[in-house]
């Protein structure tokens, strides 16, 4: 298979007849008055409608003709700027089919963010959801290219915007009907490895968001890579084999708009799986948008796969804990010790099968209950969040490793691999090799490991920046006949070959004493912290020690306000108060010495963020990874205080 058009035509033959996309018909949404005061949208939900692998070729042929007869032709970009769904997916596969490269943007995208990957790519046809027409409509008058909007409607959204004269605006569903009724001489191009398949821009944590040019067979390679870590039956009995098994299905909740997700889908599709697609609102029983008794999308689905993010799993892992918590001492401490016996015997390759039943069932049914394998990727997992994810939810935790511009693909950990912390070998066709970096004190004749910066080469290397041929140039180099991309991340690797993420060159910073600091590293240790939700450690060279800025988790610092008899205070008020802030203090200096941080290492001074670190502030990438130069800037004034009374 050297392009998309071709591995899903292969799978279409494969396997036909067997159910490929389901999602859940919307029926509309109550709002639901919380005991605090707040008000949660329920959306009202059926079960989940499939669609077969020869239904799906279909569409994708309806929905490329469909877009042809409204002026779009091969190689012309086309952009898809919208939420995790079928539609999105059916897109992408209907351009890709017939040679129009998808242009893919973040749904939580700032607006300056929108503006710039439309206007740069010169789009025309603008593929969106219903949900997202008032901000599509706002920032028309600032894409004077954009002549066709096609939205896929909502039963949420019961008002229809005032339309704009000067654009077409089309109903996705008629899309279909054009292509049944074009011209049968509307040919598409049959696409070769070479074309540009995505230009994907980064949410980015600095500046502003890059186009990557992902070509046809940069995706190929990277199924390829994925699929030689998936379980078969000659490797792992107890799973089964994946492919074309109608019992197995994948979740699908994360941004299409990330390459992790998108390639995961794609892995999918090539095995033969179910995809079922969710919302981070509605995916468990528990989450925000779902009635009390009502089912989640993964109580629904049962799904055997799915990928999610460290931040994901943080969250799952706090939520858990918080729940042992309130059940009272003995409860917690019973938690904690059969995740701890769990831990112990999984290390050693064993399982606990009593446990599992008496206790792990209640939380592997949060995700459906039949969850076999978690993909993890797009930042470093924390050790004790893997162990313990895959302590209650009973099943095998792979951690990846890989960037947009190598199509997601570098590194993957083997199923039956019980490190923590370690992010696997190269995939199969990519190649790794580190490179000095004196500054950082890395070297690739470190022993008893060699260390360096992570340079990925080989297949899944993407084209570069699109219109950006500096930074190309910069990131990308070809040697001795192989692409090469420069990460800017650490690794140090095993003599098995396998790789560790430890340190990332911008994130490195020099004290006034000359010691180097790893603030990456600090702050995905400080995650782990329940009172943490997001955290951003600063270092100022003219100064001997740290500070960090924390977005708290609201619930914890609730309790611990509670503690000190203030518990009527508001979220705006816990954060500024002197006494609450000493005490979160001492919660992340007691968690920063239990993850064993050297005290340099350990923020002196607290700031407690109230805003909202979200991705439309600009303070935080559509991953919620943190954006540090925009996070500093906007905290600036807090900072120069912190510093300039004496600790």
């Amino acid at each position: 298979m050297k392009t998309v058009d071709q591995l899903m035509r292969k799978s279409i033959s494969l396997y036909g007849d067997e159910l490929c996309f389901g999602w859940r018909e919307c029926f509309g949404a109550e709002e639901e008055v919380q005991p605090d005061g707040k008000v949660f949208k329920k959306i009202i939900q059926g079960d989940y409608k499939w669609m077969s692998y020869c239904e799906f070729d279909r569409r994708i042929d309806l929905v490329g003709k469909g877009l042809m007869s409204l002026g779009v032709r091969p190689r012309q970009n086309v952009c898809i700027l919208a939420e995790t769904r079928m539609e999105w997916m059916l897109s992408a596969q209907a351009c890709l089919r017939i040679n129009i490269p998808v242009v893919t943007l973040y749904a939580t995208l700032g607006e300056e963010g929108i503006i710039h990957g439309i206007n740069e790519t010169e789009i025309t046809h603008l593929i969106t959801s219903q949900e997202l027409l008032p901000k599509v409509i706002k920032l028309l008058p600032q894409l004077p290219s954009v002549t066709h909007v096609i939205y896929m409607e909502s039963k949420l959204e019961k008002e229809k915007p005032v339309f704009p004269s000067g654009v077409h605006f089309i109903v996705f569903s008629q899309l279909e009907t054009l292509g049944e009724k074009a011209d049968q001489e509307l040919r598409g191009e049959t696409p070769s490895p070479d074309d540009t398949a995505i230009i994907m821009y980064t949410s980015g944590s600095t500046g502003t968001p890059k186009g990557v040019m992902i070509t046809q067979s940069n995706i190929v390679a990277t199924a390829r890579g994925f699929q030689t870590i998936m379980p078969s039956v000659s490797s792992i009995e107890c799973f089964g084999d994946l492919r074309g098994d109608p019992g197995h299905a994948y979740i699908a909740y994360l941004p299409l708009a990330h390459i992790f997700e998108l390639c995961s889908e794609i892995v999918a599709l090539s095995l033969g799986l179910r995809i079922g697609f969710a919302s981070p609102l509605t995916l468990t029983d528990k989450s925000t948008g779902v009635k009390a008794g009502a089912k989640g999308d993964a109580t629904l689905l049962k799904p055997t796969a799915m990928a999610s993010v460290p931040l994901i799993l943080d969250r799952i892992r706090k939520s858990v804990s918080e729940v042992a918590r309130s059940k009272g001492e003995f409860a917690h401490m019973f938690f904690k010790h059969a995740v701890s016996y769990k831990m112990f015997w999984q290390k050693l390759g064993y399982d606990t099968p009593i446990l599992n039943a008496m206790v792990f069932s209640k939380m592997r049914a949060l995700v459906g209950g039949r969850i076999k394998v978690m993909a993890t990727g797009s930042a470093p997992l924390p050790a004790d969040t893997h162990a313990f994810i895959k302590a209650i939810l009973c099943c095998d935790v792979v951690q990846g490793y890989g960037l947009t511009e190598t199509t997601a693909a570098a590194c993957g950990t083997e199923l039956t691999d019980t490190r923590l912390g370690c992010v696997g070998a190269p995939l199969t066709g990519t190649v790794l090799r580190l490179v000095d970096w004196p500054e950082g004190g890395y070297f690739s004749t470190d022993r008893p490991n060699p260390r360096g910066e992570i340079v990925v080469g080989g297949a899944t290397v993407s084209k570069g920046y699109y219109k950006n041929e500096q930074l190309t140039r910069e990131c990308f180099k070809v040697e001795d006949g192989t692409r090469w991309f420069y990460t800017g991340d650490v690794a140090e690797v095993f003599p098995d070959g396998t790789v560790k993420v430890i340190d990332r060159k911008k994130d490195l910073v020099k004290l006034q004493f000359g010691e180097y600091i790893s603030l990456g590293k600090i702050e995905a240790l400080l995650k782990s912290c329940p009172l943490v939700e997001n955290v951003c450690v600063y270092g100022s060279s003219m100064h001997t020690y740290l500070i960090a800025l924390v977005a708290p988790n609201e619930k914890y610092l609730e309790q611990l306000a509670s503690t000190l008899n203030k518990e009527n205070l508001s979220f705006e008020e816990m954060c500024e108060d002197p006494e609450i802030v000493n005490a979160a203090k001492r919660e992340i200096h007691e968690h920063s010495k239990k993850c064993q941080l050297h005290k340099m290492e350990i923020p002196t001074k607290v700031k407690l963020c109230s805003e909202s670190w979200q991705p439309d502030t600009g303070l935080v990438t559509a991953g919620f990874k943190i954006r540090r130069k925009q996070i500093t800037n906007y905290y600036q004034k807090h900072i120069d205080e912190m510093y300039s009374k004496s600790t």
